[in-house]
Order: structure tokens, then sequence, then C-alpha cells
């Protein structure tokens, strides 16, 4: 467990519309340190073997956990091969045909200083230890992971692949992604991009049942959760939209749960339905093109935030807690 500091935080968290407080004034806040892993690896000597090998030797005694986790899960390359990871390690770091030299350069520019991010961090898993007391902060690294992946897990340890937050506008980034995808590829989204991740991986989907209703309430919870966490956000931040798209939403919310029901959509379990729902895209097909892709996960949100603040006597824990989605539905009252 990291070591814990006394500090005080802003304002108290409100729910939207009853005013609720979920969390208190006061509260310890984790100090949380975020390990350069991306920095160290930069120093690598990559135009000679032996300084090569001398530094990767290096690595792995000053990162013993993290180092043969990127080896294997990043480069493929397993972690006792060191003479072929000698060989491929300089191709990482200067390759330009891939982009990597460059990414690599903008990335130690753009995160030269990751106070920002740090604080922001402490502030919400403050909000998480306060809800869930067992939590043991873990240990948080920056690292590159060649365009494959913005969050990592381990054993005790979260990592931030820094090079899938450049910003929108990264040329490089047209190799590699979707235009849609490029909207949270911001060094401003990780908070929520680490906390959205954590809850899903500690917060399972425990239900036996498959049919969208259930996976979409579910994921609805855990981004009801995450707007209550960081809520000096907009929640089109938090769900990863642009206000246009939000906006576009709301407005059609009504014709949008109308044409769900009628459909009868909630209670299907095909694949092809539940992910044209669930998973990000241009678009939800389902609905129509104007609507923004994962807007399943968006209604789960609004059925959560209405079944709260019909009943004041529910913890955010019990609202987690509660795997019976039909109950949350009908108890919601939710009627646009």
């Amino acid at each position: 467990m990291k070591k814990i500091i006394y500090i005080l935080l802003g304002m108290m968290l409100m729910s939207c519309h009853k005013g609720r407080t979920y969390f208190p004034k006061e509260i310890e806040t984790p100090e949380i340190e975020i390990v350069r892993f991306d920095k160290a690896l930069m120093n690598v000597q990559s135009d000679n073997v032996q300084g090569t090998k001398a530094d990767i030797l290096v690595l792995y005694d000053e990162y013993p956990e993290f180092m043969p986790l990127w080896v294997e899960d990043i480069l493929g390359i397993p972690t006792e091969d060191t003479t072929y990871l000698v060989q491929q390690l300089p191709q990482f770091l200067n390759d330009t045909v891939y982009g990597f030299k460059q990414t690599n350069a903008r990335e130690q520019a753009l995160f030269a200083e990751v106070n920002d991010i740090a604080t922001a961090l402490s502030k919400a898993f403050a909000r998480v230890s306060y809800l869930y007391p067992e939590t043991e902060i873990p240990t948080f690294y920056l690292f590159v992971s060649g365009f494959q992946t913005p969050i990592y897990f381990g054993e005790d340890l979260i990592g931030i692949g820094a090079d899938m937050y450049l910003g929108s506008d990264y040329e490089y980034y047209n190799r590699v992604v979707y235009d849609y995808q490029k909207r949270t590829m911001r060094k401003e989204c990780i908070p929520v991009d680490v906390v959205s991740a954590y809850l899903f991986r500690t917060l399972p989907y425990t239900s036996t049942k498959s049919r969208l209703l259930d996976q979409m309430i579910y994921r609805g919870k855990i981004m009801y959760l995450t707007a209550m966490i960081f809520d000096d956000l907009k929640p089109w931040e938090v769900m990863g939209w642009s206000k246009e798209q939000w906006k576009w939403c709301v407005d059609n919310e009504r014709d949008i749960w109308h044409l769900v029901m009628d459909k009868r959509d909630l209670f299907k379990t095909e694949s092809l339905v539940l992910t044209g729902y669930l998973n990000d895209g241009p678009f939800t097909s389902e609905v129509s093109q104007d609507a923004p892709g994962r807007l399943g996960i968006w209604l789960g949100w609004r059925i959560a935030e209405s079944y709260m603040e019909h009943h004041p006597e529910v913890t955010l824990q019990e609202l987690m807690a509660e795997g019976d989605a039909q109950k949350i539905l009908e108890e919601s009252y939710y009627k646009p």
C-alpha cells in the first residue's frame, strides 16, 4: 500500500439531480507516483550491441516487475531471450517506417511532466478507496507500447501506454486506428481511462444472463460510478463523446428508448446485437447513423442514474453489488 497523506479535497460530490453527497469533504488521499519506465527505455544505447545489452540488464535490475512483462507482452519476446531482445529493441526505438522513433520523441516531449495525471489519479483512487477500503493502490508505470495498448494490467500494477495518448491530431494514428477512436487519444483522457478500466476489472460482470439488458446495465453502472468519481468533468467527457454527440442522445432519448423497446432488443442475446450497442464504433447502427457508438452503455448509465434518483437510500456500493438488471430497470422508472 502506498504512503497515505491526509489532505482536503475541494467540493463534496453531488449527484446530478438530487444533491446527494457520496464523498466527504475530507478524505485520505494516496500519494501516487508514476514510474517513468518510458524515460528509462529511451536512455538505452541503440548504436552498439554491447551498450544495448548492458542497458537492457540495467532495466531488468531496476524494473524487475515491469520489464519482463513489457518484453513478453508488448514486444512479444520471451523474457529470457536477451540475445533476440538486443537485436529487436534498437528497431523499436529507432524505426521510422512505422513511426516509432517519431512517436517516442513526441511522447517524451508531451509527457515531460506528469504531475497533473498523478494528481487526478490520487483524487480518483482516494474515492475508490473510500468506497472500497480494501483497495490496494497499484503502482503506476508510464511506458510506450508500439501502438498496442493504452492501459495494461499486471499484478499490483497498472501501465499507461503513453503513445496511445499523443493527441487526436497525431499523424501516425491514421495508420493504426479509425477516426472515431482518436477522440479519446489525448493526455487528458488518461485518468478516466485508467479508473474505468480498473473498475471493470475489480467489479466484474457476475450475471448468469447474457441479454443486452444485463450487459447494458452493468456497463452503465460502471460509467455512472466513474462519473461520480470524476464529478469535475462533464458527462460527455467521461463517456468519451463530444458535447454534440451527448446532446443528440439527450434530444432524442425518448425516440431512442421507444425504438429499442419496440424492437425488443433488451432481451436479445445475439452477439451482433450486443456488440452493436456496446462496442465502440463510428455510430450505433441498430438505432441510427447519427447515434454515437456505445449507445447501449449510455442508456445503461441513464437507467442507473434514474434508479439512484428514485432510491436515495441506496449507496454506490449497493448499486454496484445489485446484479438484478431487471430490478434496476423496473425500479428506475426510466421513462424518457
